[in-house]
């Protein structure tokens, strides 16, 4: 009998690519396209693009035809809303910046969708990641795309066993060149469907101007303060800064100013040199671990901050269930509500979200 599994087609040329492959290969495909948005916001009235928009299910529904799969949109605006939006709100009012794209596979794709697949009696979940899945011993382990400018396993760092364990990632031996050609071969209209780099759910990127609807202090302007805590200029609103941004500090120095903290407390950034962005160390917080049932000890890993970053070495040293990171090289702007994610060579060991270090 043929397995089958539900493809999640955001209506791009990966997820396309990867429901084709799959039905080549012999299994029962099934598309679905996950609804997050109808045309406006989700806290309403203004208009955004995304990946789950009308538009997306149109070019995923088309190519389901194409390939001859059935295809269905499911409604997952209200879970998206609660579960992605209003924690990247509640992140930026706690001045930490979050990764949306991570808590969506998380706690959407990986987890409600994963789980609506039983209704459809699927075996497997199947998405167009560029990242691998093997099963070494008795561990799945999930692994870097072959594509190296391609590869999204930082954003897969918080699957647990269960979901590695129905999850299928066709393309994590391919390269996107590969991809477009075989999208091109099959004569798919979305073969040179160009990729969104924004955040799905905000137009134009402009998050200042989407969040300060639900964080109007945070526009309010303030202190920018020194790295000693003096005064030395009037900043436009905490929402107009990130840490490591130049930009829009607009003080008169004979070096260039850079943003290095954000206090939330006291409407303030505080500013210092470029080497003051740069650091050696990071506490991170809500760890899942992948390669190994948790970290009992120090442990030397490469490890990074962001997602297009090279792997650094660095050593992880456990803390009451969070961790104290060190790394080998300084890293520049390790910035709080963002990841860390650990390798050992091509497999994600882990990862966490890097938070301040505790006050005594």
């Amino acid at each position: 009998m043929r397995k089958r599994v539900i493809v999640a087609m955001s209506g791009g040329v990966d997820s396309s690519v990867t429901a084709a492959l799959l039905k080549e290969q012999g299994y029962d495909v099934i598309g679905i396209t996950m609804r997050i948005w109808s045309g406006q916001s989700a806290f309403g009235g203004i208009s955004y693009s995304c990946c789950g928009g009308e538009q997306a299910i149109e070019d995923a529904r088309r190519v389901a035809h194409k390939i001859g799969i059935p295809h269905y949109p499911l409604d997952f605006r209200t879970a998206f809303k609660e579960k992605v939006i209003a924690d990247f709100i509640e992140e930026y009012k706690q001045a930490r910046t979050p990764n949306p794209c991570i808590r969506c596979n998380r706690f959407i794709k990986f987890s409600l969708l994963l789980n609506r697949c039983q209704e459809f009696n699927a075996d497997f979940l199947a998405t167009g990641h560029y990242a691998r899945i093997e099963k070494r011993a008795k561990r799945w382990l999930l692994l870097k795309g072959r594509d190296e400018k391609k590869d999204q396993s930082y954003f897969l760092y918080p699957m647990t066993q269960e979901q590695l364990a129905k999850t299928l990632m066709p393309l994590g031996d391919l390269t996107k060149t590969e991809v477009r050609q075989i999208a091109k071969d099959l004569n798919l209209a979305v073969a040179q469907k160009p990729e969104s780099q924004e955040i799905c759910f905000i137009a134009d990127d402009n998050y200042p101007k989407f969040l300060k609807q639900y964080i109007p202090d945070a526009v309010r302007p303030g202190p920018i303060l020194d790295k000693d805590g003096r005064v030395i200029g009037e900043h436009k609103g905490l929402l107009a800064y990130t840490i490591g941004q130049h930009k829009r500090i607009g003080i008169p120095f004979k070096e260039r100013l850079y943003v290095i903290g954000i206090d939330r407390n006291r409407n303030a950034i505080i500013v210092g040199k470029e080497a003051d962005v740069y650091g050696t160390e990071l506490f991170a917080e809500d760890l899942n671990y992948i390669a190994i049932d948790r970290l009992k000890k120090p442990l030397t890993v490469k490890a990074k901050i962001r997602s297009t970053a090279v792997p650094c070495d660095a050593l992880i040293i456990p803390l009451n269930g969070k961790i104290h990171l060190k790394f080998k090289e300084p890293q520049w702007a390790i910035t709080p509500g963002q990841a860390v994610v650990f390798y050992d060579g091509n497999i994600v060991i882990g990862g966490g979200t890097i938070c301040l270090p505790e006050t005594k």
